[in-house]
């Protein structure tokens, strides 16, 4: 074998490994990138869980991205570890099938080959799918072209690897070499150390079925080497899985102790037989299809065995990988933000949907509890005010990066919508937060200075006060609900509360000049109009990009303005509502 023919498998390797990355990424955007959503809403139960990572890691191509993906479940307290073992198991049965599709383009006497041979039909594909990318300006039309592109770049590859392998049929040194295969451990080791290095079991039997065409693999030498092929396939999620919780590294090993257990069964099993019966299989020349079918069997069996010991695997890997005393779990809404979650956009858009949610209500429940400082003042309320507010602050660093990260993929017009609203939105709850430790100062400087307001002005603030938790509900409960009918009323109220603001402001200057009320008093009263003030204008703020971002634009300030100018009638109906039910 000269170098020219390395170079060719080197590039046969290359192309096989684009095509099969580009063919399982345009499968995966066709499917809608829902898979992910229904992935581990839908795995309740070990059967389904088997049968949902089965069908997903069909589409995606890759039992590594499936399991990456149940890690990532699981370290965010989204999956049960339970529930990932199974998920996993249909994983390793799913990731077979780009051994079908490798062996059914290579079969000869094939209905399509009788018209076309291989190169002849990958050509064809190829310009389809090009045709389909060049000419059509539908998304999906892009990713389908991409489906037969990536077919046609890994049948290309096989062809390339078959063509350069071609002449070690009758190498003998070689031949030594699979014969050395042969040996259960030699080959175990050899199919576990190929695929870890490749990362992709899918490449790694692609690898074998190229290899197979020469005619000199046989089933002695290909059977460890799947075997071998199995266990190397965990590493990719074992090294996924550095840095997560404990129980994402117990998944994570799961997979591991799945493959090891299934080669140690199986590979035991049949040894210990052929010994006594001496198989005739033991001595057959493999083919694509031959090793497709090893492969998908040996597989199948494992989960088919495994699945009813769910429990004790679970019980085996929290065995050796136990939480350690000083080990902190950090639970909380926040662990959602899991970085794998990055390349499956569906569930990032998810998971940043629920954190937002969460930091919404927690900005939410803090201004409300600043504002009852108010008229209840202790200094342990405050305190928790305080906290709350730092983890808010978490709320908005922790998210605004996790979606600053997600939109360098590519997003569907739903998700795009939604992650431009979570990023608008972020600093209205943190300042909405903020300005809940405003409020916790002004009530704080009321305790201590003894700070009591005049009759007239406590009532004006009972108004406001009733006002702005009207318009912080209608908002907050407008985001999360996604309801824009509420949305479209919190605009009028906003303006009646700045009307509120400044009769109130004049009302109390006013006071001060007859000598009702103190210049001290004066200052603590302004401050909470202002910062009620700007509560209610973030409040618009995000009801304004629910609006806005549902017709493909943002521009708060014109939208409010136009708003304002043309008091459409559903405006002014609202506004004389609000007017009525919140009057001084």
């Amino acid at each position: 074998m000269g170098v020219s023919d390395v170079l060719a498998l080197l590039g046969g390797v290359a192309l096989f490994l684009f095509g099969m990355s580009l063919m399982g990424d345009g499968l995966k955007r066709v499917a809608g990138n829902r898979m992910e959503l229904v992935l581990y809403r839908l795995s309740g139960t070990p059967l389904r869980g088997l049968l949902l990572g089965t069908g997903v890691t069909a589409v995606i191509q890759s039992s590594s991205a499936t399991s990456v993906m149940v890690v990532g479940f699981v370290n965010s307290g989204m999956m049960k570890l339970g529930q990932a073992v199974s998920v996993i198991q249909g994983a390793l049965i799913g990731t077979s099938i780009t051994g079908w599709i490798i062996a059914l383009s290579s079969v000869s006497g094939a209905s399509w080959t009788t018209l076309f041979s291989t190169s002849t039909l990958a050509a064809l594909m190829a310009v389809a799918g090009i045709l389909m990318r060049m000419l059509s300006k539908r998304q999906i039309h892009h990713h389908v072209g991409d489906i037969l592109l990536g077919f046609a770049v890994l049948m290309f590859g096989m062809q390339d690897m078959s063509g350069a392998v071609a002449p070690l049929k009758s190498d003998p040194n070689f031949i030594k070499l699979l014969t050395a295969f042969s040996n259960p451990f030699l080959g175990i080791l050899v199919g576990a150390a190929f695929t870890a290095i490749l990362q992709s079991a899918s490449a790694a039997v692609g690898i074998l079925q190229a290899l197979s065409m020469t005619g000199a693999i046989q089933f002695s030498t290909a059977y460890p080497l799947i075997l071998g092929i199995a266990i190397g396939s965990s590493v990719p999620v074992l090294l996924s899985a550095l840095g997560a919780k404990v129980d994402g590294r117990r998944a994570a090993s799961s997979y591991l102790v799945i493959e090891l257990f299934g080669a140690l069964i199986f590979g035991v099993l049949y040894y210990a037989l052929n010994a006594v019966f001496h198989f005739e299989i033991h001595d057959l020349k493999m083919n694509p299809v031959n090793i497709a079918l090893v492969n998908t069997l040996f597989r199948a069996a494992t989960a088919a065995v495994l699945l009813p010991f769910d429990r004790l695997l679970i019980k085996l890997v929290s065995h050796f990988i136990r939480q350690r005393d000083d080990e902190k779990e950090a639970e909380g809404e926040l662990d959602r933000l899991d970085e794998r979650f990055l390349q499956h956009p569906a569930l990032a858009v998810e998971q940043s949907r629920l954190t937002v949610n969460a930091m919404a209500r927690t900005s939410l429940d803090n201004i409300k509890r600043a504002m009852g400082l108010l008229s209840d003042f202790s200094e342990e309320k405050a305190k928790k005010v305080e906290q709350i507010e730092d983890l808010v602050d978490r709320y908005e660093d922790r998210l605004g990066t996790y979606l600053v990260k997600l939109n360098t993929n590519e997003l569907n017009r739903k998700q795009n919508e939604d992650a431009s609203k979570y990023l608008h939105t972020l600093s209205d709850f943190e300042r909405i937060s903020d300005h809940a430790m405003n409020v916790t100062s002004v009530a704080r400087e009321l305790q201590e200075k003894k700070i009591q307001f005049s009759g007239d002005a406590q009532k004006e603030l009972q108004v406001l006060s009733a006002a702005l938790t009207e318009i912080l509900d209608l908002s907050f409960s407008a985001f999360i609900e996604e309801d824009d009918r509420k949305a479209r009323m919190v605009e009028p109220l906003e303006e009646h509360i700045d009307v509120l603001c400044d009769e109130m402001k004049l009302r109390h200057v006013d006071r001060l000049q007859k000598g009702v009320c103190s210049l001290a008093q004066g200052f603590v009263f302004n401050d909470i109009l202002t910062n009620f003030e700007r509560v209610a204008d973030h409040c618009s703020n995000i009801a304004v990009a629910m609006i806005e971002l549902e017709s493909d634009a943002y521009d708060t300030h014109d939208y409010v303005i136009n708003l304002k100018e043309l008091h459409s009638q559903q405006f002014d109906q609202q506004y004389e509502q609000f007017a009525k039910k919140y009057q001084i």
